[in-house]
């Protein structure tokens, strides 16, 4: 009775994964010595794939649904071993089971600044970040390149290579992108749509689908966001004139805290000098008719550690 038992627990009449664990892309059916009795049943269930591998030779892949073991079913199979259509007898394979669950919120992001050409400001570094979602589409392909003959291969098994090719399609498309900075903000949709289209067929190669990318930041170092803001404050982008008398604006409060009462004055006195100095430029610009040359005047400026007005 005992030999019975025994004999009876050499072979598998059910092949089926209930997916203990919520990471796990692929997972390896514990056939260990037993064998894989003929007529019995493959369960696959949704969001599920199973592939048979025979010694090394990928073979037969299933999808959803409840599946009798037969040669009629395993024509792969059937053509590796030579089997006869008539063949009934137990065999041996590995059956590996795939999750072909979408993966939601799987994170990405620069690990160091990307230096990119920017038409506003040259050449800056910048950081981004986002998440992205996938699963796998191929597991033939998955299995052949990625997961291989392991037990179990988990997502955190290939995220870093998945987020190396994300931010590789990122840096890509900054080198091709003529968008400017100060507008990245304003169409990271868009852009996170170019990222995705250049990363998808790296994904697809390794037998994943790339189903969405999202783009939830795009930053510069903090010395360079601080001069943006600056210059997003004065509405003045690309005119240095302007921007230099913002400048020299903000200093003049400074200076007054600085320096008391007299420091009070002379920022008032430095305040109605530099009102007229714009204004003179002003009117000298709106007299000049188009196509006439400038006329000769008297320039004005003020004074950088006494903040009085110098003629010249």
């Amino acid at each position: 009775m005992g030999v019975v038992n025994f004999v009876k627990k050499q072979f598998i009449d059910i092949l089926q994964w209930t997916e203990a664990s919520d990471d796990v892309l692929a997972w390896r059916f514990p056939t260990a010595d037993f064998e894989i009795q003929q007529g019995g049943q493959l369960v696959v269930r949704e969001t599920q794939m199973a592939l048979f591998v025979d010694k090394g030779h990928v073979a037969d892949l299933f999808g959803p649904g409840q599946h009798t073991i037969r040669t009629q079913n395993l024509p792969i199979l059937t053509d590796l071993r030579h089997w006869s259509k008539m063949f009934e007898s137990p065999f041996k394979s590995e059956v590996y089971f795939f999750s072909t669950r979408l993966r939601l919120n799987q994170t990405w992001g620069t690990a160091n600044p990307l230096t990119i050409r920017d038409r506003e400001f040259g050449a800056v570094r910048l950081r981004a970040y986002g998440v992205y979602a996938f699963k796998i589409a191929d597991p033939r392909a998955f299995f052949l390149k990625v997961s291989g003959t392991r037990e179990t291969y988990a997502v955190a098994d290939v995220e870093g290579q998945l987020r190396s090719t994300v931010v590789s399609a990122l840096t890509d498309h900054f080198g091709q992108s003529q968008v400017p900075f100060l507008d990245m903000a304003a169409s990271q949709d868009v852009l996170a749509a170019a990222v995705a289209h250049k990363a998808r067929p790296a994904f697809a190669d390794l037998g994943l689908s790339l189903e969405s990318l999202q783009i939830q930041n795009v930053s510069l170092p903090d010395e360079l966001q601080k001069r943006l803001d600056e210059r997003i404050g004065m509405g003045i982008v690309g005119d240095l004139s302007r921007y230099t008398q913002y400048q020299v604006a903000q200093s003049i409060p400074i200076a007054a805290a600085a320096n008391g009462a007299a420091g009070a004055g002379a920022g008032i006195g430095a305040g109605i000098a530099m009102g007229q100095v714009v204004g003179q430029a002003v009117t000298q610009a709106a007299q000049t008719a188009p196509g006439q040359a400038q006329p000769s005047a008297t320039r004005t400026a003020v004074c950088a550690k006494c903040l009085a007005r110098i003629e010249r």
